[in-house]
Parts: C-alpha cells; sequence; structure tokens
C-alpha cells in the first residue's frame, strides 16, 4: 500500500469513522507543510489514548496520504479491528521475536513504494504522569537511518480528553459530550544526520550499535516533545520519562 493505493477501501472506512469521530472531537491542525510532497517517510507520534490512531490517520487522511501503521500483533486478533487491519495493509509487529525485525522489513518496502509508515517508538500510552512523551524503542530511528527517508515528529493533544485514563487510578475514562478540541502539530523532519553512518542494515543484528541507535531516538522524541510543548504552550520537562524504570532519566 502506498499513498495511493486502497484508496476506494479507505474512502469507504473515511466515510463511517470521520463523521464518527466528529461527533465526539474537533480536529484541527497545523504544519501540514512539513509532510513531504513525494517518497517515502516515517511519522511519529506521541502516544496518549487508543483513540489517537484515529486522530492521525484522520489528519494524514486528509492531506492526501494513505497511512500504514506499525500496531501491536494482538490488535490483528480482535474483531472488526483485525479484519480492517488487515484489509488496509497494516503491519502486525512482535515484540522481541523474528517478526519484530520482519515488521520493519514489510515498512521498509511501503516507504521504497513511496509511502508513509507511523510507527510510535514508545510502544504503548505514555506512562508519564503528566503525559508527555517517554523515552522509545529503535525501531523508527533504525528504520529511517538503514533507508535514508525522513521522519517527521508529530504531537496532538486532546483527544486524550475523549478516550483517556484517569491519573491516580489508571481507569479509563470516557467523556463524549461536548466535543472536545483536538489539535495536531506536524514538526519538520527530525535531524538524523549525526547517526547517519555506522548504522547496521535491517538484516543485521543491532549489536555494538545500540547505544546510537537511542541517541537517535532520544531525538526524535525530544522532536516529537518539542512540537507537543508548542501544542500545550508549557515547557516540557527537562528530561523524558524512562519507560523501564517508571521515571524520568
Amino acid at each position: 500500500m502506498s499513498r495511493t493505493s486502497n484508496r476506494r477501501l479507505f474512502r469507504v472506512l473515511a466515510g463511517v469513522v470521520k463523521p464518527a469521530y466528529r461527533l465526539v472531537a474537533r480536529l484541527r491542525w497545523t504544519g501540514a507543510e512539513h509532510l513531504p510532497a513525494e517518497g517515502g517517510f516515517i511519522v511519529v507520534p506521541n502516544h496518549l489514548t487508543e483513540l489517537d490512531p484515529l486522530t492521525v490517520a484522520i489528519t494524514l487522511y486528509d492531506n492526501g496520504i494513505m497511512p500504514r501503521f506499525l500496531a501491536k500483533e494482538s490488535l490483528f486478533r480482535a474483531p472488526v479491528v483485525g479484519a480492517v487491519l488487515r484489509a488496509t495493509g497494516q503491519v502486525p509487529v512482535l515484540r522481541g521475536t523474528p517478526d519484530a525485525a520482519a515488521a520493519l522489513t514489510a515498512a521498509r518496502a511501503e516507504l521504497a513504494s513511496g509511502g508513509a509508515v507511523v510507527i510510535y517508538p514508545e510502544g504503548t500510552l505514555t506512562r508519564d504522569p503528566a503525559q508527555w512523551p517517554m523515552t522509545g524503542h529503535t525501531g523508527a530511528a533504525r528504520l529511517a537511518l538503514a533507508t535514508g527517508v525522513p521522519v517527521i515528529p508529530l504531537a496532538h493533544w486532546g483527544d486524550q480528553e475523549v478516550l483517556g485514563r484517569a491519573p491516580s487510578t489508571g481507569r479509563q475514562t470516557v467523556s463524549l459530550v461536548p466535543r472536545k478540541p483536538v489539535r495536531v502539530r506536524i514538526g519538520p523532519p527530525v535531524d538524523l544526520t549525526p547517526w547517519r553512518d555506522d548504522v547496521p542494515d535491517l538484516t543485521h543484528p543491532v549489536g555494538r550499535h545500540a547505544a546510537r541507535l537511542e541517541d537517535a531516538t532520544d531525538a526524535i522524541m525530544r522532536a516529537v516533545t518539542g512540537e507537543l510543548a508548542a501544542l500545550r504552550g508549557v515547557d516540557a520537562p527537562p528530561a523524558l520519562w524512562d519507560r523501564r524504570r517508571g521515571g524520568r532519566l
């Protein structure tokens, strides 16, 4: 699936999903000029709520892009959702298995066709109590460095007011009325120049390159955080929330 393939199916889905989404949210975005006019690219959003893939997908779709998400394999086994994911060519990811590398290979083929691949580097909803992005997995950085395609940071804010989690208990919250304002900010490509050399191909183990990939991933997550800070109108914390240690670095 590239920018133009499966357009008919996407139109059918958009005809169903967009009206339903707009019943509960008023979506606005800025920065669409940063989306490449041609060639493959990677979109890296923050992850606030189970609703935000729709926020990202609608934003890209309305800018003429048919996105392909790398999604958790468990979603593909869910009724209805799994069928839609498979029909639209989304890519299942089984972390910690050989299939995880296979997902990056499939994503590479999509990028080579001129498509847009959406990767959530955090891999799960943020655990930061203030809802800032966390540290990320290195897949997006590795794929970008292996292919040379741009990495576009995308931040969104507001959809967690529709479907979110209570900070104190972690329990899911739902608020459908009144409609919530949801804002998206698309930033310029992340500068990964310092890490362009000395990066393993996707078919080779990370090995001694792990630290460099972590640094490149940190640059990506800080770019996303910067866009989110601009959306929220407040300064971001100086350190990212470490998803492995449950605290700030």
